[in-house]
């Protein structure tokens, strides 16, 4: 039987106890099922698992190729490929062990009916919670990403949240003028928690066929190299959640229990770990460890009084903070 984790690493998240501040990423570990393959894992080991970005009806994705390596992350356009909310309700959530962790529904969707319709679905369902990944482009308006417009992120959650009492989690985008705002508008639309942050968009290019190495031509920077846009994102979002007990899943580039620590001093209440997974299966494991010997270390009872302890340095002179 597997042990239970320390105590001192569970947080409270939305009125649900995580039994560590460790979120596993959406897309990086399928729905959930996926990563109970691997031998020394256990779903123990986190305090949640968001599963695979899912849509009114079931996707393809885009055409390959889909994921390509770089220096310090990777990029990705997957395209969404899900088979429908109906399939995941029905055949693969009754598959998952609710009692080993908590898991976290990704509502996707390309207008605000469909958004509105998986969530619904969802609400009917075992999932504890509900994601939204509002960095899908809005058909209806040209293609425009709803989470880069903070007056159509609110609308999305608005929709959502006459559609669930579940716990609402909405994923921020960092492509976009002013995430804070961004934040503001999502929280007073009825938003409960937020990720923060989603993927930045990048491009790779082969030079001597002169065409984009992704078959979308474009696709979502993840890993390390994103560390430090995360790390001041979770620092603006908090500004603003911290007054009305709003959690955020802090997330971008964490390959170690450093990196964790970071976001959860910038005002995290958890953490999520992706790309790290791919080439570190058992990293969970010793960023719980790691963290555990930082309690110790500051004699902190409990991994909450860690989040949000950023003590800034004073104020610089005035500048654009560019470094020139």
């Amino acid at each position: 039987m597997n042990q239970a984790p320390d105590p001192r690493l569970a947080v409270d998240f939305c009125g649900l106890q995580f039994q560590t501040p460790l979120v596993l990423l959406s897309g990086c570990v399928g729905f959930g099922e996926e990563y109970t393959r691997v031998e020394g894992f256990t779903n123990r080991d986190v305090g949640a698992i968001c599963l695979k970005g899912t849509t009114g009806t079931a996707r393809l994705g885009n055409p390959p190729h889909r994921v390509f390596e770089t220096p310090g992350g990777m990029l990705n356009a997957i395209g969404l490929q899900n088979p429908g909310v109906d399939h995941v309700v029905k055949k693969i959530l009754p598959r998952l062990d609710f009692g080993e962790t908590r898991f976290i529904a990704n509502v996707s969707g390309s207008t605000l009916e469909e958004y509105e319709a998986v969530t619904r679905r969802f609400d009917d369902s075992p999932v504890d919670a509900i994601e939204i990944n509002i960095s899908c482009p809005n058909v209806k308006e040209g293609g425009a990403s709803f989470g880069n417009d903070p007056e159509m992120s609110a609308r999305v959650v608005e929709v959502c949240r006459r559609a669930t009492n579940k716990p609402l989690i909405t994923k921020l985008s960092p492509n976009q003028t002013d995430i804070a705002e961004n934040a503001r508008r999502c929280l007073e639309a009825g938003s409960d928690a937020f990720s923060v942050i989603n993927t930045l968009m990048g491009m790779a290019i082969d030079i001597e066929s002169r065409t984009p190495v992704l078959g979308n031509n474009q696709g979502g920077l993840s890993g390390p190299a994103i560390k430090p846009v995360a790390l001041l994102k979770v620092h603006q979002v908090y500004q603003v959640t911290r007054d009305h007990g709003v959690p955020i899943i802090g997330q971008g580039g964490i390959t170690s229990a450093e990196d964790a620590i970071e976001f959860l001093i910038a005002g995290a209440t958890a953490v999520g770990v992706g790309t790290a997974l791919f080439y570190d299966p058992l990293v969970c494991k010793r960023i719980n460890q790691g963290i555990l010997e930082y309690l110790d270390r500051h004699q902190l009872a409990r991994v909450g009084q860690i989040t949000g302890s950023l003590r800034l340095n004073s104020q610089n002179a005035p500048g654009c903070g560019c470094g020139t």
